[in-house]
């Protein structure tokens, strides 16, 4: 087991990041160089190529290897990345990336996500049942991993290392993992799918991946689960940046803090798990506890929002802020790891050619919660205001808690 769980960490450390550049550092450039939290938000929609996932996910499943799928996606990251070192990040007169800069960041996340359909079909097939658990802490602890070294390291070397160095040091992590994925046994191991089990490419495939029992539960839930912790998550740094909290500063605790919290919290998540916690009950207490850090984290929000709140240094309000912040990731570390593992098990009662489109379809369902609350939330509290915004947050934190009670016997 340990091997196809060290082979797996690699594969999703680099999976996350282009994810981590996108949430970590572009955020922090463009609020400091003076765009709105509308123009902020909508920064995201780079993320889009994850959100049709769906389209390409029967053929990656059905064609050609694994190994072949992560290997090629892996190497054009590798290229993207050099693409991206010839480049400068801004240009003079514009407030904002530039078209190709966001083109080829664009393109980023395309491979990105074509490389993981190709890791979960590998996921899916490699892991046993009781393998579950400790499976998918790996994925996440190691997608977050690579999150944080992009987002919060880059933001923490841009002073000093030039924008050309950490893109070259990028493509040359990607190749290193091409290559590595190449010769890795256990993915020249996996046989293809047999001609009889591919299934047709028709407008039957979304009928027979809803088929699949749970399936319609699972994907109400992964829609809503994450909508009101993004939505805060996606304003709260932001808020500290405006209320006197240096980037350099915030980039430490929102992208290297917090993410280490959260990576804590999905290691206890993996840790429980393995100790045969039943998972719908342990979800359910996890939720719990998040609604109540999101109810803390809104009283503080709702003191700073008043004329003259400032986060001087060494203050009891600047550790309570940034304690927030950190307990809301772990709690959400927490919960991920329990809901994908749960999306798994669910993936796992699919028929096996279409075990990673079912994957695919129930993560894409996933993102598409967490993006529309993350694009929207600036629009939001530009609009209406912090306090309606996060008044709705706690509101949607608790929706997934009474929609538990719904689940599925297969599910339990």
């Amino acid at each position: 087991m340990h091997g196809k769980l060290l082979l797996l960490a690699g594969l999703y450390l680099v999976q996350g990041l282009p994810y981590g550049l996108q949430s970590g550092l572009l955020p922090m450039l463009l609020r400091a160089g003076g765009l709105s939290l509308t123009r902020v938000g909508l920064a995201k929609v780079l993320y889009a190529p994850w959100l049709f996932k769906l389209v390409w996910a029967p053929l990656v499943d059905t064609r050609g290897s694994p190994r072949a799928w992560v290997v090629l996606s892996t190497a054009a990251l590798g290229l993207l990345c050099g693409l991206l070192a010839a480049l400068p990040p801004t240009e003079a007169g514009q407030a904002g990336l530039p078209v190709t800069v966001a083109g080829l960041l664009l393109l980023l996340n395309l491979g990105a996500a074509v490389q993981d359909v190709a890791l979960d079909v590998l996921a899916v097939q490699l892991l046993e049942p009781a393998e579950l658990g400790p499976g998918n802490t790996v994925q996440v602890v190691a997608y977050k991993l690579g999150s944080v070294l992009a987002g919060g390291g880059l933001l923490a070397l841009v002073p000093t290392l030039s924008w050309p160095l950490l893109f070259l040091l990028l493509a040359a992590t990607y190749w290193l993992a091409a290559a590595l994925a190449w010769a890795a046994p256990a993915l020249q191991q996996r046989p293809g799918p047999q001609a009889s089990e591919l299934p047709p490419h028709t407008l039957h495939l979304l009928r027979d991946l809803l088929a699949v029992s749970g399936t319609l539960w699972m994907a109400g839930f992964v829609l809503t689960y994450k909508l009101g912790e993004q939505g805060a998550s996606s304003l709260f740094p932001l808020l500290l940046l405006d209320r006197g909290l240096s980037a350099p500063e915030l980039g430490l605790w929102n992208a290297v803090g917090a993410v280490a919290c959260s990576i804590a919290g999905s290691f206890l998540g993996g840790a429980l798990l393995a100790r045969h916690r039943q998972l719908l009950p342990l979800l359910r207490s996890v939720l719990r506890l998040r609604l109540g850090g999101l109810a803390c984290q809104s009283a503080l929000l709702f003191y700073l929002d008043t004329p003259g709140a400032r986060l001087g240094p060494g203050t009891v309000l600047r550790g309570a802020a940034l304690l927030s912040l950190c307990l809301q990731h772990f709690l959400g570390g927490l919960v991920t790891t329990a809901t994908f593992t749960l999306m798994m098990r669910c993936s796992q009662l699919a028929p096996s050619a279409l075990q990673g489109t079912h994957y695919s379809l129930l993560a894409t369902l996933e993102l598409l919660g967490k993006l529309l609350l993350g694009t929207l939330a600036g629009a939001l509290a530009d609009s209406l205001g912090l306090r309606f915004c996060f008044s709705l947050f706690l509101a949607l934190s608790a929706m997934p808690i009474l929609y538990l009670s719904l689940a599925p016997g297969t599910l339990a």
